[in-house]
């Protein structure tokens, strides 16, 4: 009985502790949320008050007629969804090839692009932004998508999951004929589900959530994305914080829905992705 008590307790307390950890993570949204529903009086009152005095979805009007907001959310559709396509193929083809390839230089290589992750983007802004620059290509999509269409992590991380995709399956493919291209569309890419699935949450999150490469490349207001575009209600002397939040609220609609759509593939793929060299 002591026992069993003492792992009740436990185990309250380890819900306890949970439940206030969520909360604390939970909060900023929350936050954010009730403040895109308040008046904008009410948003800079003090003491400040989470839940508004009354609900106003005036905010929300308000970014439809002050900014092009869908304009906006469609460029950093494009610019998201386009860049997380074109990673997972030319991830996949990479960490295909060495994964399961042979071919002179593959460990030198893929030590080469183990590197490149250490590199920060602001060593490499200015030599990219030069070459896209003499590309013509500054406030195109091409500029903003092109450096992104790979990622060094992606390799790695699709790499990791095919080394532990058992050998038997190509052997056995190979004996009834099949070539590389089958076995990488047929057998490879079905199997790898939860990691390509796992690897599209992230990269659509990090792209869809970047402030600083949009900022660089576009120059113009219609091709802003959402994150540099929201800026717009940050002036020099006022901020307007309930239509900014409010930008924010539905900005995160699609990344909240990613993530759902994805759930289910999510945990297994970062579980399943062995570190093996």
């Amino acid at each position: 009985m002591v026992v069993l008590h003492g792992k009740r307790v436990e185990r309250v307390m380890l819900f306890a502790v949970l439940v206030i950890i969520s909360i604390a993570m939970l909060f900023p949204f929350l936050w954010m949320l009730f403040t895109s529903l308040k008046p904008e009086a009410d948003v800079v009152t003090w003491p400040p008050r989470l839940l508004p005095r009354r609900i106003s979805f005036t905010a929300y009007k308000t970014i439809w007629h002050d900014i092009p907001f869908l304009q906006f959310f469609l460029n950093t559709i494009v610019f998201a969804g386009g860049v997380t396509l074109s990673s997972l193929i030319l991830d996949s083809f990479s960490a295909y090839a060495f994964a399961r390839l042979d071919f002179p230089g593959k460990n030198a290589l893929f030590a080469v692009i183990l590197i490149t992750l250490m590199v920060p983007f602001h060593v490499v802004m200015i030599p990219v932004f030069s070459l896209l620059h003499q590309f013509g290509w500054i406030n195109t999509y091409a500029g903003l998508m092109i450096p992104r269409a790979s990622n060094a992590f992606g390799i790695f991380f699709l790499r990791q999951f095919f080394r532990g995709i058992p050998r038997e399956l190509e052997d056995a493919a190979f004996v009834d004929g099949a070539n590389t291209w089958w076995i990488y569309s047929k057998i490879i890419l079905p199997l790898s589900k939860p990691a390509l699935a796992t690897l599209a949450v992230f990269h659509f999150m990090y792209n869809w959530n970047d402030f600083l490469w949009p900022l660089i490349v576009t120059t113009s207001v219609s091709m802003r994305t959402l994150p540099t575009g929201l800026a717009l209600f940050m002036g020099k002397h006022v901020v307007e914080y309930a239509s900014l939040m409010a930008g924010v609220v539905l900005s995160l609609l699609p990344v909240t829905i990613a993530y759902l759509s994805a759930q289910q593939h999510f945990v297994r793929g970062i579980a399943l992705t062995g570190l093996k060299g």
